[in-house]
């Protein structure tokens, strides 16, 4: 019997229904993940190791697990990971030990690779079969909009339930994980109520095309190292991941540890954290905004040099503050210029890729991103231990800053451009 047929219209209250139902937990604990650890035993080192797992976890499987929602279908990908994803709940739940954290971790890193793209190709896919072509730029801004109000509600209302703390037999922390895992199943079952798809079974030929996904990850790896050695421009692109994922340790990870300190303990830094993350998603949205204002005025790699160097610099600032005013303020001038980057760095990878090398461009930044962050962490937080939190978020601040050194090579390209452009006019 074949499936009913899903509306553009009810497809895009679907898309924008699951993208909340999937986000907003998110911003339940979006803060409180270095925090639990911490407040349940361990040391700065141990957290952010167990922590590095998920990054590792999606830097292995992002490319094996690329093809399998075109494969298996889009629906059974995406009810996988929501499944994998209550179990990382739950896990967090329960953890105590650094053991615990790495599964707990590594379940998030399953999830967050099975989770990339099923819903949204879903969408696009349920949308062209009715109106072939059809523009659906508006639906993904719309996306947009969501996931980041959905992340901002969580967090606030993550700082609310951590200071109003109603059951003082468990600590404060507990509630809003025990509140990510109610809705993470609450998430799965939506999307066995809402996500329709014509059956396609897992026969023999879905298996073999996720076998050839699995099997085609070392070639894209292969073809992505061959075009950073053609390509310098894309080569620098590349490495700016290397110093933006070492300041991204210090205002996403260590901001909530330093915090701690200075005002007293995790749990009352646990109330701050919500609030705090929610005014920085404002802010990070703020400096997107900018972003194109510059660009207008002074160029694209020049903001993208600009955003670079100021993130840097605000990580700086972040380990060097003695107070927690100060210490938000920072923060909040350092998230804002990783906001202002993010297009800009965008921009300038798409100059450099083409149709038929678009994805593996992207994926190779994205993996760098993760790579690097993973292999810090835990660095930093052995120096953390061995000196103090501060001189840890002061070190990568600066090392960070050697990132915009990396785009010199995209601001010569794009100088010549200019020269060719301005040449051609005047014949």
């Amino acid at each position: 019997m074949k499936a009913e047929q899903v509306s553009p219209t009810a497809a895009r209250r679907v898309f924008l229904t699951l993208s909340f139902t999937r986000w907003f937990p998110v911003g339940l604990v979006i803060g409180l993940v270095t925090l639990l650890p911490l407040e349940r035993g361990l040391s700065i080192a141990e957290a952010l190791t167990a922590a590095s797992v998920s990054g590792w976890v999606v830097f292995a499987l992002e490319l094996p697990t690329s093809g399998f929602a075109d494969a298996l279908g889009r629906r059974p990908v995406y009810i996988l990971a929501a499944a994998v994803n209550v179990g990382a709940a739950f896990v967090y739940l329960l953890a105590h030990s650094f053991w615990a954290f790495a599964v707990a971790a590594l379940l998030t890193g399953i999830f967050r690779a099975l989770d990339s793209g099923p819903l949204e190709a879903w969408f696009v896919d349920t949308v062209h079969a009715s109106e072939p072509g059809a523009d659906v730029e508006r639906s993904l801004a719309a996306q947009g909009v969501v996931v980041g109000g959905a992340i901002a509600m969580g967090a606030l209302v993550s700082g609310g339930l951590v200071w109003w703390h109603p059951y003082r037999a468990q600590p404060a922390l507990t509630l809003p994980f025990l509140l990510l895992f109610v809705l993470n199943l609450g998430h799965l079952g939506a999307v066995l109520l809402l996500l329709k798809e014509p059956r396609r079974g897992v026969d023999a030929s879905g298996a073999r095309r996720a076998l050839t996904s699995a099997r085609q990850a070392p070639v894209m790896v292969r073809d992505g190292v061959g075009l950073l050695r053609q390509n310098r421009v894309l080569l620098g692109l590349v490495l700016v991941e290397v110093f933006w994922a070492i300041a991204m340790v210090v205002f996403e990870t260590f901001q909530p540890i330093r915090l701690a300190q200075l005002v007293g303990g995790e749990e009352r830094a646990g109330a701050l954290v919500g609030p705090i993350g929610s005014a920085g998603w404002a802010v990070f949205a703020l400096g997107s905004g900018l972003a194109s204002l510059a660009s207008r005025r002074i160029g694209v790699t020049r903001t993208a040099i600009l955003a670079r160097v100021l993130n840097g610099l605000g990580a700086v600032v972040m380990g060097l503050v003695a107070g927690p005013v100060a210490l938000v303020a920072a923060y909040l001038f350092t998230y804002g210029l990783h906001g202002t980057g993010g297009p800009m760095h965008g921009a300038l990878l798409h100059r450099e890729a083409q149709a038929r090398n678009r994805s593996t461009v992207l994926s190779m930044n994205s993996m760098m991103m993760f790579a690097t962050y993973s292999a810090v962490a835990p660095l930093l937080g052995l120096l953390a231990d061995h000196t103090s939190t501060q001189t840890a978020m002061v070190t990568a601040g600066a090392v960070s800053l050697l990132g915009a050194f990396c785009y010199l090579p995209a601001r010569r390209h794009e100088r010549r451009s200019a020269l060719k452009d301005q040449a051609s006019l005047s014949v």
